[in-house]
């Protein structure tokens, strides 16, 4: 197993990752929490910025959309388990104290990154079947 993968199965298997699993399913039946952990997650990363997130920017940027579409009614082809995937890497991300925190200044973000992406690739296909949709119907992407 190369480092890469064993630091995202590190991630994957930690207890910060199975404590924000099971926050996310709770939060994926609601939609104003929901839309509060989006609002968080879409304040952070705004916060942080590129130069931060590097290649997990654009991944979370199409999530939101997929996510705020979901919560409006207008996207609903998202099977529960991508639902609940993708919230718990938010419901992560926002998280300050996980695997390895937000403060150690330089590493901070390595974690949340890495989860982050592996997530998006995890559930790719689905991503992929909503940006059809959305280019479809050419929706614009904001906040409630």
């Amino acid at each position: 197993m190369n480092g890469k993968k064993s630091f995202e199965n590190r991630i994957y298997n930690s207890r910060f990752f199975k404590n924000a699993q099971l926050k996310a399913e709770e939060i994926a039946q609601n939609p104003e929490l929901l839309n509060n952990l989006i609002r968080q997650a879409d304040e952070k990363a705004l916060e942080k910025g590129r130069r931060v997130l590097g290649d997990a920017w654009d991944s979370l940027v199409i999530c939101f959309r997929m996510l705020q579409a979901y919560t409006r009614g207008e996207y609903r082809k998202i099977p529960w388990k991508t639902l609940v995937a993708l919230v718990g890497a938010l419901v992560y991300f926002v998280m300050p104290l996980d695997f390895i925190p937000d403060f150690v200044f330089g590493f901070g973000y390595t974690d949340d990154v890495a989860l982050i992406l592996w997530t998006v690739r995890s559930i790719k296909d689905d991503i992929d079947q909503f940006s059809k949709w959305e280019e479809e119907g050419s929706i614009e992407w904001k906040l409630n």
